[in-house]
């Protein structure tokens, strides 16, 4: 069973001239009052950020509808934005966003008040949901090997290990910036041994999501052939706590989510192909989610209760973006909307739906093009979710 709304019910909260996106899924972009969306403003969205292009870290008030900057970054792309967060210690007030300081990317707490800072030795990747644990990524590896998700301006201090030791997923304290590596690439090269490409060539992380509970993350391990194409994915978890690797799976990953402590849901590839599956983390188990209907790939997060699935597809044969409803347990599709996506805007240079939940979800979030410049939209979901 499937329904389906207009555009309508989508309405912009920026405008132009000047670009405003939030960047990546399944991350709130409310803070705890639902006062503020938190966002980034750029001059151009035509191109990918070089070294030295600055974006403003800021604030629509969703009320007035106004934009209010509080910082500026170096450390950004067009698909994930600099991971913005709302910290879960202090949601009210205390944001995150990645930046460069002199030779090194990083991350930094700041309060939106009074403007006051800490900064945190990496870039953030993903949050725990007790917000007292960020994990982070060498984004500058990221922008050799992986553009589209990677920060322009600084060299990899790895460039020349395929497997450095001292590289990889990191873990940081937000309270005291204490951080060490969690997973390193030596680490997973080692775990992996019986992958012989692995072995021979230059791998990179990406996609860190933190579990339910804040036990474990899982996150993809990738390479490259000699054309630069991506040759293959492999989907690792590993404990929160560094150790207990496990392949979720070796056949090909793209974006997921935690439904539970250890089920994951995602576009992946098993045995059986590329689709939508659950897979139990703990035991291997795993099983396609109705790939009659939702038969494409997107940026899926869920309902704090597992019930409503929201997620996204890329644009089909006439340029549309399909944003996307489904109860897991009824099995029912709602189409929210679908929304232009013009060329040239492919590749690099894209516009990801990226959806978001607000905290009372009755809400969704998402970033796109179909008016002519890159601005934020929210649709209000209420009477569909029962919020």
């Amino acid at each position: 069973m499937s329904t389906s709304q207009e555009n309508s019910v989508a309405k912009a909260i920026t405008h132009g001239p000047k670009h405003h996106f939030f960047g990546y899924y399944g991350i709130c972009p409310w803070n705890a009052t639902g006062q503020y969306h938190l966002c980034l403003q750029s001059d151009f969205h035509d191109r990918p950020p070089a070294a030295g292009d600055t974006a403003v870290v800021g604030l629509v008030d969703m009320e007035t509808a106004k934009f209010e900057g509080v910082a500026e970054t170096q450390a950004w792309n067009l698909q994930q934005g600099s991971m913005l967060h709302w910290l879960p210690t202090a949601p009210d007030r205390l944001i995150t966003y990645n930046a460069r300081e002199e030779d090194r990317f990083v991350g930094v707490v700041q309060d939106i008040h009074s403007g006051q800072k800490r900064i945190l030795p990496y870039p953030i990747s993903a949050m725990s949901r007790n917000g007292r644990q960020a994990l982070g990524l060498n984004y500058a590896r990221l922008k050799s090997l992986r553009p589209v998700v990677g920060y322009a301006g600084l060299p990899d201090p790895f460039a020349d290990q395929n497997h450095p030791a001292d590289d990889g997923v990191y873990t940081m304290d937000t309270e005291t910036g204490e951080a060490s590596v969690l997973v390193s690439y030596e680490e997973a090269r080692d775990f992996l041994s019986d992958y012989e490409e692995v072995q021979a060539r230059k791998i990179w992380f990406n996609h860190t999501i933190i579990n339910r509970d804040d036990t474990r993350v899982a996150f993809v391990v990738r390479y490259r052939d000699e054309t630069r194409e991506i040759r293959h994915t492999i989907l690792l978890s590993a404990s929160m706590d560094g150790g207990d690797l496990r392949v979720v799976t070796d056949l090909g990953a793209s974006h997921f989510d935690w439904l539970t402590e250890e089920l994951i849901f995602g576009w992946v590839t098993m045995k059986e192909g590329q689709k939508y599956y659950l897979i139990n983390d703990r035991t291997g188990a795993y099983e396609a989610v109705r790939p009659d209907i939702l038969t494409k790939n997107g940026h899926c997060s869920f309902t704090r209760d597992g019930t409503w699935l929201l997620t996204d597809e890329y644009p089909d044969e006439n340029s549309l973006q399909a944003l996307l409803l489904w109860h897991m347990a009824e099995e029912r599709l709602v189409v929210l909307g679908r929304f232009h996506s013009p060329l040239p805007f492919r590749g690099e240079i894209r516009c990801d739906m990226h959806p978001r939940w607000s905290r009372d979800e009755r809400k969704v979030s998402f970033d796109s093009i179909h008016e002519g410049t890159r601005q934020i939209y929210v649709a209000d979901v209420a009477e569909i979710t029962g919020r």
